[in-house]
């Protein structure tokens, strides 16, 4: 992995950390604010793609447009899965387990499927960031797996981080050997999810347009982020980055969640978040050699 692709991945890890602390405030607009943001993303990155098509164009193809379709419905049950992970059980133990497992099974995935080796000082980088996400996300309260709800979290976590590694590897394969840009993926990605959205919005578009007041700012910059970040992971997939050190480095933005929330949210960061981090600079570290 080159220094300009592990500087791509860690420079969208900044930007996911960003995008999903300005997520966060508007949390309680659920399903609306992720309509309008991807509405915004539509329409924001509708130029550069149309630009692309029109003077480089793309090579479509019966694989290539079943790609993309597969990619957009395993985002949007994503989606859907984390959400009902959080309805059903503690954040605390969902999130872990979905950003943990993730891509660890991307990396598994990525070395099956599509022919990657990983090496020994690898194998204990992904394994030291798994275990950093763990620390970070928890904070060293693992007594909450022990109970019932627990063991549900555990379940939707694992389900999750299972559609983390099919989007990582089917958007990566995309990439790589279909020669899907990056952009143009992402954005036909986001306005599938859109039209599979828009049946929910208009059930109750007044009940969603009142949910949205007061967030509108926060989810044309959402719009604009979120497919920052990803389409940086992406090109670097593109430019040769494997995907079991990419997967696993752009969890990255756990550690600069939790200092941009030490930093603009007043929360504490502690001993047991300090050692994550740490874990995850050396995983990180080892993996991209």
């Amino acid at each position: 992995m080159t220094f300009l692709s592990l500087g791509l991945v860690v420079l969208a890890a900044l930007i996911h950390a960003t995008w999903n602390l300005l997520a966060k405030r508007a949390a309680h607009a659920g399903v609306a604010f992720v309509f309008a943001y991807n509405l915004v993303a539509g329409i924001a990155y509708a130029p550069w793609v149309a630009w692309i098509l029109l003077s480089d164009g793309m090579a479509w193809s019966l694989p290539v447009a079943g790609v993309i379709l597969l990619s957009a419905l395993i985002h949007l049950a994503y989606s859907l899965c984390l959400q009902r992970g959080y309805q059903v059980a503690d954040l605390s133990v969902v999130y872990p387990i979905a950003r943990g497992t993730g891509p660890m099974l991307a990396s598994v995935g990525a070395v099956v499927l599509l022919g990657e080796s990983i090496s020994a000082p690898g194998l204990a980088g992904l394994l030291l960031v798994v275990a950093g996400i763990g620390l970070i996300a928890t904070q060293g309260r693992f007594a909450a797996f022990r109970s019932a709800e627990a063991h549900r979290g555990v379940r939707w976590g694992l389900g999750t981080g299972a559609l983390i590694a099919a989007y990582t590897v089917i958007d990566g394969w995309a990439v790589k050997r279909l020669g899907v840009l990056p952009v143009v993926l992402d954005w036909l990605s986001n306005t599938l999810r859109f039209f599979f959205l828009l049946p929910v919005i208009l059930r109750d578009p007044r009940g969603n347009m009142a949910r949205m007041r007061g967030h509108w700012r926060l989810a044309i910059a959402v719009g604009l982020l979120s497919p920052a970040s990803y389409i940086l992971v992406l090109t670097a997939l593109r430019m040769g980055a494997p995907i079991h050190v990419v997967a696993p480095t752009r969890e990255m933005s756990m550690m600069a969640g939790a200092l941009f929330g030490m930093i603009f949210l007043g929360e504490a960061v502690g001993r047991w978040r300090l050692a994550g981090c740490l874990l995850l600079v050396v995983g990180v570290v080892l993996l991209s050699g």
